[in-house]
Order: structure tokens, then sequence, then C-alpha cells
């Protein structure tokens, strides 16, 4: 019990320095570690070749549409739990757990299922050529069958952080991505498997990373029961669970999307095109993961202060989030910059093309990146305070509303450059909105904050 109050006491009461760094620190190192799944088999197959290394680049949208149930579950109940929580309302917060849990289970299921029966025409249609497509069935027959386990694991990665046992979730990130990193080169290469081999090592790696979630449940040392006798699919839990959750989904559908239509772009060039694209969307969803970690650790603490009723908590939590990370983004960014072709070169044999791409577009893309930290507190943050149309129209700024149709319709104006520059464009237009819904947002809460001293000087 001492162990659970801690929880409650870093949630609502710590400085908020403390809180955010035991919070943020643990989940940043976390989805840092799980973003390492897609770098690391990227970096060992790179070496089969640049259809192969296609081929992984087309399957990844379609485990990010399978994640993001995990997602549409997970950080919708997040939300919800951690202002329950503020309010006090423990044995609410512990249904809306367990719903969670299990719909998102279910769900993923029947969307995994699916998947493996049309993965054909879904990989056609996500950008696979000819020479790409049989890589792409061989290991997206594998890799989607385990994402169940990653449903399984990112549902209770934001359940788990909402109580504020953020460690928890570090353990079972980290530890399935380092045994990833051991087991795809001799996967891939001792046991000769290629690219079978390295899909192999990540569905075991996942099932480890589920296997500490489970100890911890088991081992009673959650706030929460996760009985599925517990579940209740009420009006009123699902309204709340997907008034959160289905803007993250649509996020990541979204982002699915934009991969997408990046690889159909990159294809009508060449093999090497697409594996240069998809090398810069590993790295840089390196950084954007590790920003979304530390975000994930922001929420629960903007929630519980929201649900309190703490008003300047909430605003000393916001603005340290957005100093932080813009600062992560910067160092980052530049890093990125500067040593843009040593970094690239080390997915491929030696490809002139893959890395000419590469290197363009990891230049271009980490200018913009620096502004990401920004605009992802405030999207974050809507949804931490149960805004759901806020945090929906904010979220699918950056990958749809300004990308789509930038990606349509600027390659048909400058060609290969237009693909290279569309993300960039969409980053500077969504953090325009961005700082226009916060400077909204901010006299809002300002207004809250004036009527709550008024009141207890009444």
């Amino acid at each position: 019990m001492k162990g659970k109050n801690k929880k409650i006491e870093l949630l609502g009461s710590a400085p908020i320095p403390k809180a955010l760094l035991a919070m943020g620190i643990p989940t940043m190192i976390g989805m840092l570690m799980n973003a390492l799944y897609n770098l690391v088999d990227a970096y060992f197959v790179g070496g089969l070749g640049e259809s192969q290394m296609g081929a992984i680049t087309v399957v990844y949208p379609l485990g990010q549409v399978i994640v993001g149930l995990g997602l549409l579950f997970g950080n919708g109940a997040a939300s919800y739990i951690s202002r329950l929580l503020g309010q006090g309302n423990k044995e609410k917060a512990n249904k809306v757990v367990s719903t969670a849990l299990y719909g998102s289970l279910l769900v993923g299921g029947i969307v995994i299922v699916l998947s493996v029966i049309f993965l054909h025409p879904i990989l056609k249609s996500l950008g696979a050529t000819e020479s790409i497509l049989p890589y792409a069935v061989i290991y997206g027959g594998i890799y989607i069958i385990s994402c169940i386990f990653n449903v399984f694991n990112v549902t209770m990665n934001s359940i788990v952080t909402s109580e504020g046992a953020a460690k928890t979730t570090m353990c079972a990130l980290l530890t399935g991505a380092l045994l990833n990193m051991v087991l795809d080169p001799v996967f891939i290469y001792t046991f000769d498997l290629g690219i079978a081999g390295a899909a192999m090592a990540t569905a075991i790696s996942q099932m480890v990373s589920t296997l500490v979630y489970l100890i911890y449940i088991f081992g009673k040392k959650s706030l929460f029961q996760f009985k599925f006798k517990d579940c209740e699919f009420s009006k009123e839990n699902m309204s709340e669970i997907f008034k959160i959750g289905i803007p993250t989904l649509v996020f990541q559908l979204l982002t699915s999307l934009s991969i997408s239509l990046i690889n159909n772009e990159a294809g009508k060039y060449s093999d090497g095109v697409i594996a240069g694209m998809g090398v810069v969307t590993r790295l840089l969803s390196m950084g954007s993961l590790t920003v979304f970690g530390f975000i994930k650790g922001f929420q629960p603490i903007a929630g519980y202060s929201y649900g309190a009723k703490k008003m300047e908590r909430l605003k000393l939590a916001i603005r340290t989030s957005v100093i932080w990370s813009t600062v992560f983004c910067v160092v980052l960014g530049a890093l990125f910059i500067l040593a843009a072709n040593p970094i690239v070169s080390q997915f491929t044999t030696g490809n002139e093309e893959m890395i000419r791409i590469g290197v363009k577009s990891l230049k271009i893309s980490s200018l913009t990146f620096m502004l990401f930290g920004f605009y992802t507190v405030y999207s974050s943050l809507f949804l931490a305070l149960g805004k759901g149309k806020e945090g929906f129209f904010l979220g699918a700024c950056r990958q749809g509303i300004c990308f789509v149709p930038i990606i349509l319709i600027l390659p048909q104006i400058w060609g290969l450059n237009g693909v290279l520059y569309a993300q960039a464009i969409a980053d500077v237009l969504s953090v325009i909105v961005a700082a226009l819904m916060a400077v909204s947002l901010h006299k809002k809460l300002n207004t809250i904050t004036c009527n709550s001293s008024l009141k207890s000087v009444v």
C-alpha cells in the first residue's frame, strides 16, 4: 500500500521537475528502446539488400496500424484513469483498466487475422514493388501475427504509466529491445534465416516484454486488478476511452498513411529511393518515440492536476515539458544534420542512390524535427485534459490535414524533391496551428485559475 500511495503522491504533489523526471525518463528510455526494434532490424536487414530493406519499410505502416489499436484503448483509458485517480475514484478506474486491456486484445486479434488473410493486396497498397513483395510477405506474415503481443504491451504501457509506475514500462521495453539486438544477427546471419529471421527475433522480443508486464500484474504490484469480470463496456466508459483513444488511433493511422504515400511516390523512382526514405523514417522515429515516451510521463501528471483543479501545477508542467522536449529535439536534429552521411551509410552495403537520397532527406527532416517537441506537448496535452475534439484536430494536422495534400500535390510539381520536402513543410504548418491553439488553451486555464482564486477568497 505504501508503494501505491507513493505513485499517487508523485502525480499530485511531488515537485514538477522531480515528477517529470520520475515519470518521463523511464518511459522515454523505454520508448527509445522500442524504436530500436525498427532501427536494429533496418541495420541488420540492410546487409541483405535494398529489396529486403524496402520490404521492412513497406510492412512498417501496417504494424503501426495494429499498434494503434493498443493506443486506442491504452491512451484513451490512461487519460480517463489519471483524471479518476485525481478525483479519488479508484474503483471506477479499476473497471476502466480491465475494459481497456481486454477490449484491445479482442479488437487487435480480429484485425491481425484480417491482415494476414489479405496480406498480399495490403502490402501492394502500401507501396510494395514486384521485387520487394516476396520479401515483404515473408517478413509481414511473421511480424503481423506477433503484433498481438505488441497490442498488449502498448495498452499496458499506457495503463502502467497512468498509475505512476513508469519504471515498469521502461523495464518491459528495455528488456525486449536489448534481446532483439542480440537475436537479430543470430537469426538473420548465423542461422541464415534472412529476413524471416528479423521477424522472428522481433516476435520473440515482444513476447518477453509481455512476460515482464504479466509478472507485474500477477505480482500484484499495480493499483489495479486486471480481472475480466471487471470489464464494463458501458456507454460512459467507452465514450471516455474513445473520446481520447480515437484521436490517438487516427494519429497512428495517419502516420501509416503518410509513410505509405511516401513509399508509393518513392517507388516511382527505385527500390533504393524507398530504402533511403525508410532509413530516415526509422531514424526520426527513434527521436519522435523518445519524445512520445517523455510526454507519456507528462500526460498523467497533467490529467491528474487538471482533475484535482491544480492549475498552477498544470501550467508549470506544461512549461517545463515544452522546454525540455524542445532542447532534446534541437540537439538530436543538429546531430543528424551534421552526421547524416556516416549515419545513413551504416544501413547499406554501398548503394550510392540510397545513401544520397537518405542523406538529403535526413537533413531536411531533421531541421523541422527541432519543432517537434512543442507540437507534441500540446497535441498530447489536449488529450490528457479530456479535450478530445481539440486533441483530434491537432493530432491529425502533422501527418494528415497538412501532410496528405502536400504529398499528393508537391511531387507532381517538384518531382523527387517534392517527396523529400513534404514532411518538413507539413511540420512547419502544424506547429503554427499548435501555437495558435496553445494561446487559446492558456487563456482558458488562466480563467479557471482566476475563478478558483476568487472562490477561495470568498
